[in-house]
C-alpha cells in the first residue's frame, strides 16, 4: 500500500542545491559543443592544438582536426558545412577562391604567420646565384604576386605598378635583368623542387612543414597585412559562439605568452593584435 506524504506541496520543491545544480548541468550542456576545424600541412595546427585547444577545451568544446591536401579543399568544406573553420590562408587567397569558386566565407581572425622565403640547396647567399638561374614559384596568382614581389625588391627582376594580385602573371614582368627562367608549380610542391631548380620560392607554411628554417631561407618577405593567415568561416557564422570563442582564444593573454615563449615560432610574423 502507497502512503501519501502529508507534507505540503511547497515542501517537496527541489532545494536551492538541487536548482543550482541543475542550472550548471544546463548551462554545461549549451556550452559543450564539437568543433571541427581544417588545415593544411604546416604549422598551424600545431599551434591551434598546444595554444588554442586547451582554452576551447575549458569551455566545454570538442576539437575534430581534419587534414586537407589541396588549397581549394578546406574552403570547399566550409562552403559546404562539412567543418565549422579552416586555418590556412590569407586573405587575398580566400577573397580569389571566394571569386572563383562561388564560395562565401570570411575571416575572423589573424593568426601568427611565417613568412614566404626564397631558398636554395644549390647556394649558400644570394649574391651565389648567378644569371640565368631557375626559380620555382607559386602557381596561383596570389602567392605567384608574393614571390614576384620578393624577386623584384632584389632588383633580380621588375613588375608593372599597381600589378593585380588576383590575377598576375608573367605578362606582368616589364624587366628580367637576370635573366631567370621562372617555373611556376603547385605551392605545396615547392620545396620538392629544391633538388632541380636554383632559387625556390617556398610559403611559410610549406617551408616549415618540409623541415626548412626561416632562418634558413637567403630572403624572407616583408610581410604585410593582407597576408597575414586567418581562421575563415562560412559568412552568417562569424558572429556564432564558436567563432567569437575562437577569436577571445587567440587573442587572448595566455596564448600570447605561450607563442613567443616557445622558440621554434621564431621569425614570425605576429598579428597586429599581439603585445609588444
Amino acid at each position: 500500500m502507497r502512503f501519501l506524504s502529508s507534507r505540503p506541496p511547497s515542501s517537496r520543491r527541489p532545494s536551492r542545491l538541487a536548482l543550482a545544480l541543475v542550472s550548471w548541468l544546463v548551462a554545461g550542456a549549451a556550452q559543450a559543443a564539437d568543433l571541427s576545424v581544417g588545415f593544411m600541412p604546416g604549422p598551424y595546427r600545431d599551434a591551434f592544438a598546444k595554444g588554442i585547444e586547451p582554452l576551447l577545451k575549458q569551455q566545454g568544446y570538442t576539437v575534430k582536426y581534419v587534414e586537407f591536401s589541396q588549397g581549394v579543399q578546406p574552403n570547399d568544406a566550409v562552403e559546404r558545412g562539412q567543418i565549422d573553420a579552416n586555418i590556412f590562408q590569407h586573405t587575398l587567397y580566400l577573397e580569389a577562391t571566394n571569386q572563383r569558386q562561388g564560395f562565401n566565407l570570411v575571416p575572423i581572425v589573424n593568426v601568427p604567420t611565417p613568412p614566404m622565403g626564397l631558398y636554395s640547396q644549390r647556394y649558400k647567399s644570394l649574391a651565389a646565384v648567378p644569371d640565368g638561374a631557375t626559380v620555382t614559384l607559386p602557381s596561383d596568382p596570389v602567392n605567384a604576386t608574393r614571390a614576384l614581389n620578393l624577386l623584384a625588391a632584389l632588383g633580380w627582376l621588375q613588375l608593372k605598378p599597381n600589378v593585380n594580385p588576383l590575377s598576375v602573371s608573367e605578362r606582368d614582368v616589364t624587366a628580367n635583368p637576370k635573366r631567370l627562367k621562372l617555373v611556376p608549380i603547385e605551392a605545396a610542391q615547392a620545396p620538392r623542387s629544391l633538388a632541380d631548380a636554383d632559387v625556390v620560392a617556398v610559403q611559410g607554411n610549406f617551408a616549415v612543414a618540409s623541415g626548412l628554417k626561416l632562418t634558413d631561407a637567403l630572403k624572407l618577405e616583408d610581410m604585410t597585412q593582407p597576408y597575414v593567415n586567418v581562421v575563415a568561416v562560412k559568412r552568417g557564422n562569424e558572429n556564432a559562439p564558436f567563432a567569437k570563442d575562437i577569436v577571445r582564444a587567440y587573442q587572448s593573454a595566455e596564448f600570447q605568452a605561450f607563442f613567443k615563449a616557445n622558440p621554434v615560432w621564431a621569425g614570425y610574423r605576429l598579428p597586429d593584435y599581439f603585445g609588444k
